[in-house]
């Protein structure tokens, strides 16, 4: 008996999560389907395309709304092909503000479905949890502190660990890593303001200033910048040429393990890249700033309330990472916390060892070989048999 599953992933990062549990299920199950929204990734583990996930790249408050006419025709499509030739679940990956809607439309029908990476209700917008309750049979989360908050507010959730944790080997070569990438002497420090126009638009400058305010106190320091699109490169070229035209910069397109394992200290933008960073052990300074819309919006709904925003912060239960957020987010401070952070005296080195070794606990505590833990929880409640 065949069987179809609907996959809805926006951006890399959901793409990835679908392609590994899309390899996982066919490992338990070859006669399974896939379609749905998807990246390269995922068509290329086996799912048919109906719409590109990077569609669904959009974020914040505020600034989803001049996209709602093309998401409003692409939902009532997705919906309409489920609803003539229903699945035997739906998973819905990330992106809830879109896939939520899609997800309880669909398990009214009677259609099973499966919500993949808990949206931040532990922090951002806690009136999402119900709509988790409404639209889902099943959240797959991968931190462990996201499931005991979504079964104590009554959503079915289970923790299935994260696949970066399974990449990423628990110690990284960094001496390879630098030789490869830059064998040069001195401290390296790796750039990284965000994967997304927005962020980097945002704080690309802030960043170059923040090279040019370090190598005016730190002589023979260099810098290494992976840049996830050429988009994004063109945005922060622009602001190195304009803040900090005489600072060693070297841009890549991609290699951003490669850089980060390579760089003593890495400055970056909070988001996948913090937890990254955090897996491959080095010490890092966080920043954020959000669209001054989407900001002042929080803040007068007391839409977060959480002390520290930092992924590596969260999952220590402490404040071991220097976080900066909108106002602060400033080249004195992020300088300062890195001056701090490189120092060697014995209080930074102190400070460093302290920080790696509980991310090295971290790490382990991530790694649960987690595509084949969710594809077993997706066949499971799809009550799909596994094949020998």
């Amino acid at each position: 008996m065949s069987h179809r599953i609907v996959i809805i992933a926006g951006e890399k990062s959901g793409d990835r999560l679908g392609a590994g549990l899309i390899r996982a299920a066919h490992e338990l199950n070859p006669d399974i389907s896939f379609a749905g929204i998807a990246g390269q990734a995922m068509a290329e583990a086996g799912c048919e395309v109906w719409y590109d996930a990077s569609e669904l790249a959009v974020m914040g408050l505020v600034e989803p709304l001049r996209h709602l006419p093309r998401l409003w025709r692409m939902t009532r499509d997705v919906e309409a092909r489920m609803l003539a030739d229903p699945p035997d679940v739906l998973i819905g990956i990330d992106s809830p503000d879109f896939t939520l809607r899609i997800e309880q439309k669909l398990k009214n029908a009677g259609v099973r479905t499966v919500h993949y990476v808990s949206p931040t209700v532990w922090a951002w917008r806690h009136g999402r949890v119900k709509a988790l309750r409404d639209s889902c049979d099943k959240v797959l989360c991968l931190f462990p502190f996201e499931e005991s908050y979504l079964r104590e507010h009554g959503v079915p959730a289970e923790f299935v660990g994260h696949p970066l944790a399974d990449d990423i080997p628990e110690k990284a070569d960094a001496a390879a890593a630098r030789e490869a990438l830059d064998p040069g002497s001195g401290h390296l420090v790796a750039l990284m303001p965000g994967s997304r126009v927005g962020e980097v638009s945002r704080l690309g400058p802030v960043f170059a200033q923040t090279a040019s305010w370090l190598a005016s106190r730190m002589p023979g320091i260099r810098f290494v910048a992976p840049m996830a699109t050429p988009a994004v490169r063109a945005i922060f070229e622009k602001a190195l040429h304009q803040y900090a035209p005489d600072c060693r910069v070297t841009l890549f397109e991609g290699q951003a393990h490669q850089a980060m394992a390579a760089a003593d200290l890495v400055l970056l933008a909070s988001g996948t890249a913090s937890l990254e960073a955090m897996l491959l052990k080095r010490p890092m300074v966080i920043a954020y700033k959000l669209a001054p819309l989407t900001y002042w919006l929080a803040r007068l709904f007391k839409l977060y309330t959480l002390s520290h925003f930092g992924m590596p912060n969260l999952l220590a239960g402490d404040p071991l990472v220097p976080e900066f957020l909108q106002s602060r987010v400033t080249p004195d401070n992020l300088g300062q916390a890195i001056v701090s952070l490189l120092s060697p005296d014995d209080e930074s080195r102190q400070l460093r060892q302290r920080m790696q070794s509980r991310f090295g606990e971290i790490h382990t505590s991530l790694r649960q070989s987690a595509d084949d833990r969710a594809a077993q929880a997706v066949l499971k409640m799809a009550g799909i048999d596994r094949r020998p």
